[in-house]
């Protein structure tokens, strides 16, 4: 078996008004599972900084309030990840599908009621903390 180190991956997990804001995957890991937006972490940067990046780059939102959230530790499609996660509850912009070969689009859902399935580790921060907050 190949010796393959962890990757640290960031998800930024956008509140408004008892929604969350999640898109489907597509053409990667996890393709047909809704995810925030998010990536890998990149040499340097703060979870927070990369959250913020990811949000811009996927989605044309400009983050101003996060907090650092909890973690998942997750074995996705062969591959070992480490995701943060960090909440934004403050931010400007409408969602914009920048990256369509990433992902379908964007949708504000429910906490209390996401669709399914979910990403792994989404998924996982669900099972483990009750909670996606």
């Amino acid at each position: 078996m190949e010796n393959k180190k962890p990757t640290i991956g960031v998800a930024a997990v956008l509140i408004k008004d008892g929604m969350v804001l999640l898109g489907k995957r597509k053409n990667s890991h996890g393709t047909g599972t809704w995810a925030t937006p998010g990536g890998h972490l990149e040499f340097g940067e703060t979870p927070i900084q990369c959250a913020k990046r990811e949000l811009l780059e996927e989605t044309g939102l400009i983050a101003h309030m996060c907090t650092q959230g909890s973690w998942t530790n997750d074995l996705i499609d062969g591959n070992h990840y480490v995701t943060l996660f960090v909440t934004v509850t403050d931010f400007e912009g409408i969602p914009q599908l920048l990256e369509p070969h990433k992902c379908e689009g964007w949708r504000w859902f429910p906490i209390d009621g996401l669709p399914s399935p979910l990403f792994k580790s989404i998924d996982s921060l669900i099972q483990d903390a009750g909670s996606l907050l």
